[in-house]
């Protein structure tokens, strides 16, 4: 289970296929977290979103591999830096109500590096937010991993359809208002998609689960552990996707094993 806090998840993975993808969606949700104006966007207008922007917020801590001798970048996160960000997680923010480290090649963390981290997350200080940058997130222990929501950062080139991200919503919706039976009926008719429309609406799916996670967006009514749980269970159905598992089972998945919202129920 990923930690979270009020304001959202408190534990993100970042996937994304470059180092400049993956920082700039970690800004986003930086400004997202610590905008004076508290909406569920960031302004980029206010002091804090400027800052954020220019990378001199005193609550942003951006964690790079460190260089050598020679300017070159070592190979390497050390235990050592992410020691300093346990120490400095303690410590009260500077402007704003929480701080919000950002670690780039996350996946480049030693051993050491992440057993270290674990620690971090399993037990992460009220106020600090760990956004981890990854171009492979299976480089992390699964340990590591488990205590994040892993959100995949995709570009306009690459986004989901139009059609998938309305299949997405539909779905959370029907999943939110708790009734089984109508959610069995609308996966049954989503069993004739081809293999890259089924990878196309997991990849919505994600998205908007990221969204809710995050506190982007509100509007349906899934409480945090669904959202997680919904998370889990996605991030299977794309796994049996690519091992040729048939869209029908896994629809079938879908409406057997997605945790119902509570409905009308109460």
């Amino acid at each position: 289970m990923a930690t979270e806090n009020k304001k959202g998840a408190q534990s993100v993975i970042l996937t994304a296929s470059g180092a400049e993808e993956a920082l700039r969606e970690a800004r986003m949700l930086a400004m997202t977290l610590l905008c004076e104006r508290g909406g569920e966007a960031p302004c980029r207008l206010c002091p804090a979103c400027r800052k954020i922007e220019a990378e001199i917020h005193p609550d942003l801590i951006i964690v790079r591999r460190e260089k050598n001798d020679k300017g070159q970048e070592r190979r390497e996160i050390t235990v050592d830096q992410i020691r300093a960000i346990s120490k400095d997680a303690w410590i009260m923010p500077n402007e704003a109500a929480r701080k919000v480290y950002v670690i780039l090649d996350a996946d480049k963390m030693n051993l050491s590096a992440q057993n270290a981290a674990l620690k971090l997350l399993e037990e992460p200080p009220n106020g600090a937010v760990f956004l981890l940058c990854a171009a492979n997130a299976a480089l992390l222990l699964p340990t590591v991993r488990s205590r994040c929501v892993v959100r995949r950062v995709v570009g306009a080139e690459n986004a989901p359809d139009a059609e998938s991200g309305e299949r997405a919503e539909v779905f959370l919706r029907l999943l939110a208002a708790g009734d089984r039976l109508k959610l069995l009926r609308w996966c049954v008719k989503q069993e004739g998609m081809d293999g890259r429309e089924a990878q196309s609406f997991f990849e919505a799916l994600r998205a908007l689960l990221a969204e809710l996670l995050c506190l982007r967006r509100t509007d349906i009514k899934l409480d945090r552990r669904q959202l997680f749980q919904m998370d889990a269970l996605s991030e299977r159905c794309t796994v049996y996707l690519r091992a040729n598992v048939s869209v029908k089972h896994i629809f079938g998945l879908l409406a057997a094993d997605a945790p119902l919202g509570s409905g009308n129920r109460g």
